[in-house]
């Protein structure tokens, strides 16, 4: 089966709030149409940093249909689906409607830190029920599990459902075994942006990306640039963004972004509890770095 090309930078999408906590979907449109008109690949819809934890599941399904309708099919879209209760997600795939959606990213179930046996069970079971080509997302400082290499790789070769895994563990041994042993339609995705550019040196086909909710053009290009070989130009950027990128995290994603996208007049400085707003002296700070960049 010819599956979408998932080379290249997919933009991990902040899902904007007003300030009376409702879904800003004006600004949502505002974010697609900057990461889509600065030529990112594609679109990666109700992951962490979309906030999906706190949205209801009516608030995610009108959140990704928004996306669909705004994209109008110009790239591909990634829809996050995950849970940690593996039947339940099961039902929740069958049940939703995914037409305009090109693949699923799902993360290791999180807080029952499985084994491996049940990691590996659980996204067999997954890819038995998707009609679409799957995305493994492994996320250990959010799951509280690591998936080993051999489980990816396992998973890589029992099924092609399977096209690609968003690594991150920061495990650079873990990623260059990956790297160095999967099959050749199976995708090597930095869940890290600082660790993107290293990550491509190694194989790796790109990246899912929270910095490029503000400076797509800027890290895509940077992307493209590795993946031509033409690693100079790309560290040029890499080292240009590389503060920001830590300034994004300091005080906890998504709110470092949604800082971002407020200090470029995107969207509004707005998260749901249990996250907060980064302190003003990380936003002044932040402020200052992203006004050394051209926009």
């Amino acid at each position: 089966m010819q599956y979408p090309n998932f080379d290249g930078t997919g933009v991990a999408l902040v899902t904007p709030f007003k300030k009376d906590d409702n879904v800003d979907f004006r600004a949502l449109s505002d974010v697609i149409e900057h990461v889509i008109n600065n030529k990112v690949e594609y679109l990666v819809a109700l992951g962490t940093t979309g906030e999906t934890p706190v949205l209801t599941e009516d608030e995610q399904i009108s959140v990704l249909k928004h996306i669909i309708d705004v994209n109008k099919g110009r790239i591909p879209v990634v829809a996050g689906l995950g849970g940690n209760n593996t039947s339940a997600l099961l039902e929740k795939i069958a049940r939703w409607d995914l037409s305009g959606v090109d693949a699923i990213l799902t993360a290791s179930p999180h807080y029952n830190k499985p084994s491996q046996k049940g990691i590996h069970a659980h996204f067999m079971a997954v890819a038995e029920a998707s009609p679409l080509p799957i995305i493994i997302y492994n996320v250990p400082s959010r799951t509280g599990s690591n998936m080993l290499a051999a489980t990816t790789l396992a998973l890589a070769c029992e099924s092609e459902k399977f096209v690609g895994v968003k690594e991150a563990s920061g495990d650079m041994n873990q990623i260059m075994t990956i790297a160095a042993k999967k099959p050749g339609h199976f995708k090597l995705i930095s869940g890290d942006d600082a660790l993107s550019l290293p990550m491509i040196s190694l194989g790796g086909a790109g990246v899912i990306s929270v910095i490029g909710n503000a400076f797509p053009r800027q890290f895509s290009e940077m992307v493209r640039l590795a993946l031509d070989n033409k690693w100079k130009d790309a560290r040029r950027i890499h080292f240009s963004l590389l503060e920001i990128i830590d300034q994004l995290f300091v005080e906890g994603s998504p709110s470092g972004i949604k800082a971002a996208l407020n200090i470029l007049n995107i969207c509004e400085n707005h998260v749901r509890l249990p996250l907060a707003p980064i302190s003003r002296s990380t936003y002044m700070k932040l402020s200052d770095l992203i006004k050394s960049i051209p926009i």
